[in-house]
């Protein structure tokens, strides 16, 4: 049988070059913490256990994480490494919490975009009795542990980028910072750890060497995407590395048929209010337009088109709509629905619990939030409409607003179907417009209307012939 699969996560470090008060593992990449990736690939392992080390912002990173942890199902633990001394140092202060039966995999909470299929090839590399490391072949390996293979192949050691002579230095296959280790084995080996080397640091991959003494035999995964070791230490790398993730991500939709105007200005992230995961889900011969930012869960109908620098979170898009340049849709929690063949925008604002029918026109500077509207209905310019349900091709003139609030509670407004509501009107909730009303423009309504009827709540119209304006006098 398999043994059991636990991790262990250096977060530990304090991350001086990203030259900010969050702690490094809770930086964001594409709407999710650096460490939060980590866990969600350590979920999908269906891991017996994980342990984070932390030291730096302890308290902060603990607090921030425990909730994603939970959603992935693991066992989480926290170890504090203080002060911090090295990789080694760090496995050290987990290993009293590690069941002896299992195979640990040692992560770090910089890097957040190992797949989990690559890990789980690592362990069977492993094959429960070996010690294996993660490594890539690099065009430009500056900065990275030197895998030193034996003259037959044979994993011997891995050299420190600071330790390293010239011709080590020359070596293109580095260590990812990557293991599987059978638990047995790791805290004898890191018992033995010593500090003589120039950073005066307990190096985790002295174990390597150590193994090879012992018999042990240490093997190397060896894979081809650097994108999937790449660690984060200052925000340009930060920006280096969220823009490698979003055209990774832009080229999966384009193989599927989604027509991206321009790739390299894409970003599909998570909601980071919520946590809810990105997804993006697209029917055939949809079309983006360049700067749009998707989060959440978004599900975009067949033939739709998203124009320029729209942001859409948690919504669903339906068949042959059109979001107009510059709108804002943000479903969090309650959701957003835009029915087939709608329009929305330019610079429209869909919020939580809007639910649109099709053929729906939502228009230029127009919110809506928590309201259904019919098929065919139509807010065309500068209105709001709050808490309301809309029936089919009502008219909702430009600059009207559902009164919803009344200080203390909110109320509900209710158009029925073939209203028109006139420019500037206040409708005060609780209100019903009965079917094929018109309310005429500027008018206040407190009051529900009968089906059919005209309304008009507005004072009566003065003019005075012969009026003059003031005139300011001159100064004495």
């Amino acid at each position: 049988m398999r043994a059991p699969l636990d991790l262990v996560i250096m977060a530990a470090g304090k991350g001086t070059r990203m030259k900010s008060r969050t702690p490094k593992v809770l930086q964001r990449l594409a709407g999710r913490p650096l460490l939060g990736h980590v866990l969600a690939t350590a979920g999908q392992l269906k891991a017996r256990s994980a342990v984070v080390v932390t030291g730096h912002g302890a308290d902060q990173v603990e607090s921030a994480i425990a909730g994603s942890a939970q959603a992935s199902g693991l066992k989480l633990g926290f170890v504090r490494q203080e002060p911090q001394l090295g990789t080694g140092h760090a496995v050290q202060q987990a290993v009293p919490v590690l069941p002896a039966d299992g195979m640990v995999i040692i992560l770090s909470g910089d890097v957040p975009l190992t797949q989990a299929a690559t890990l789980q090839a690592l362990v069977d590399a492993a094959g429960g009795d070996k010690l294996a490391l993660l490594t890539v072949n690099m065009t430009d390996p500056t900065g990275y542990g030197r895998i030193v293979r034996s003259a037959d192949g044979g994993v011997q050691r891995i050299v420190e980028q600071k330790d390293a002579s010239e011709a080590q230095r020359t070596i293109c296959e580095i260590y990812s910072g990557i293991m599987a280790v059978p638990a047995r084995h790791l805290g004898p080996w890191l018992s033995r750890l010593t500090n003589d080397n120039a950073q005066g640091e307990y190096y985790l991959t002295d174990i390597v060497a150590m193994a090879v003494a012992d018999g042990i035999a240490v093997t190397a995964h060896c894979i081809t995407d650097e994108l999937q070791v790449a660690g984060v230490n200052s925000p340009l790398q930060l920006a280096e590395l969220e823009r490698a993730h979003q055209t990774a991500q832009a080229r999966t939709l384009m193989e599927q048929g989604v027509r991206l105007a321009d790739p390299a200005r894409f970003d599909l992230r998570d909601d980071a209010r919520s946590g809810q995961a990105a997804r993006l889900s697209c029917g055939q011969d949809v079309e983006i337009d360049v700067g749009c930012i998707f989060s959440g869960q978004v599900e975009i109908g067949e033939g739709a088109h998203i124009g320029a620098y729209c942001c859409i979170s948690n919504a669903s898009i339906g068949a042959g709509a059109v979001i107009h340049p510059y709108t804002h849709i943000d479903g969090e929690g309650a959701g957003v629905d835009v029915g087939q063949g709608s329009l929305i925008g330019p610079f429209a604002r869909l919020r939580p619990g809007a639910q649109l029918g099709r053929e729906v026109h939502i228009g230029n500077f127009v919110e809506v939030k928590n309201s259904r509207l019919a098929d065919g209905a139509k807010a065309n310019h500068l209105a709001y409409l709050g808490d309301a349900t809309v029936g089919e091709r009502v008219n909702y003139g430009a600059g009207s607003i559902t009164a919803n609030y009344d200080g203390a509670n909110k109320h509900r407004t209710v158009i029925e179907a073939d209203v028109h509501i006139g420019s500037n009107s206040v409708l005060v909730a609780p209100v019903t417009i009965g079917t094929g009303g018109t309310v005429g423009a500027g008018s206040t309504v407190t009051k529900n209307t009968e089906p059919g009827v005209l309304t008009v709540v507005r004072g009566k119209q003065i003019s005075t012939a012969n009026w003059k304006r003031p005139v300011k006098q001159p100064k004495v």
